[in-house]
């Protein structure tokens, strides 16, 4: 009895033994299983080759080449309305530089630049930009000659009161410079769109009634100057003084209205107003200049 029953627990320690070595081995694994969940999660335990995983690769795949297939078309259609809005800008440019005109930015006896369409004047030759306008310039040079009838008319004048040629280049330069500054003014406004036809009563009264103040403010400055600095005589120094206003005035309003006559009349101002501005003001002012004078030495009692 006592034989078998340690040949019993013999064999019974083997099989407790190989089950506890089972156990152990499910628990371990148990333990492993869980801290490559808690790493790498469940597709830890998915083969690369898997139909799992080459169908989630195959779902990307398609994702994103749909994705790619979005972003190309709406690429295009954002060109395609890039395309269509510069269209429209060029369009809408050309219209607008056809109808501005740039008034010249310098002296008034240089003339005014040609504010033709840009691009049509890059093109263009000296030969056929000189074609244009030589006409007018020829225009305005024949008016000038009536200065020298007008000086060859108050010769008489001249010859007794010698001091009066001194202010001739004097007074044409004035005359230019006022009128020349309203010329820019009128057409930067017009060319702007601030000013329109129906705002010419009012600008060119504007223009006049600033020329005439500069010339007085003027007057009352190149007299005294001319009669105490430089020694002209008081007669002569009161010429000048009276002369400035009017002559002012004259280019203002001839500055300021001649832009408003060429458009009224379909002819290009950027052109036209500045040159014409420039004759008629040497030719008026100097008239002016010589009847104002017979009128002054009349008043100081000089025989002419």
């Amino acid at each position: 009895m006592l034989l078998w029953t340690q040949t019993s627990r013999r064999h019974c320690k083997k099989p407790t033994s190989a089950l506890s070595i089972l156990i152990y081995t499910l628990v371990l694994i148990a333990v492993l299983s869980n801290s490559v969940l808690a790493i790498h999660g469940p597709a830890a335990f998915i083969s690369k080759k898997s139909p799992v995983n080459m169908a989630a690769k195959t779902n990307n795949n398609n994702n994103d080449s749909s994705a790619l297939r979005e972003l190309k078309d709406t690429i295009k259609s954002q060109a395609a309305e890039i395309d269509r809005l510069k269209k429209e800008l060029d369009k809408s440019g050309i219209a607008v530089k056809k109808k501005v005109k740039v008034p010249s930015g310098g002296h008034a006896h240089g003339g005014a630049a040609d504010n033709e369409d840009i691009l049509d004047y890059k093109e263009k030759s000296s030969f056929a930009v000189a074609y244009e306008r030589v006409p007018w310039l020829a225009l305005f040079l024949f008016s000038l000659s009536f200065t020298a009838v007008i000086m060859n008319g108050f010769e008489h004048t001249l010859s007794k009161q010698i001091e009066l040629a001194y202010f001739v280049p004097l007074m044409a330069g004035h005359g230019g410079n006022t009128g020349g500054q309203a010329v820019g003014t009128v057409l930067s406004a017009l060319s702007a769109g601030i000013i329109t036809r129906q705002d010419a009563a009012k600008v060119i009264g504007k223009e006049a009634t600033s020329g005439l103040i500069m010339g007085v403010m003027l007057g009352a400055l190149v007299g005294p100057i001319s009669h105490y600095v430089m020694g002209i005589s008081k007669h002569v120094a009161t010429v000048v003084s009276v002369t400035f206003p009017l002559l002012s005035t004259i280019a203002a309003f001839l500055g300021s209205s001649l832009p408003f006559v060429c458009v009224i009349l379909g002819l290009d101002p950027a052109v036209i107003a500045a040159p014409a501005m420039t004759s008629f003001v040497d030719v008026t002012g100097l008239l002016c200049y010589f009847l104002i004078a017979n009128q002054v030495f009349k008043a100081f009692g000089l025989e002419l």
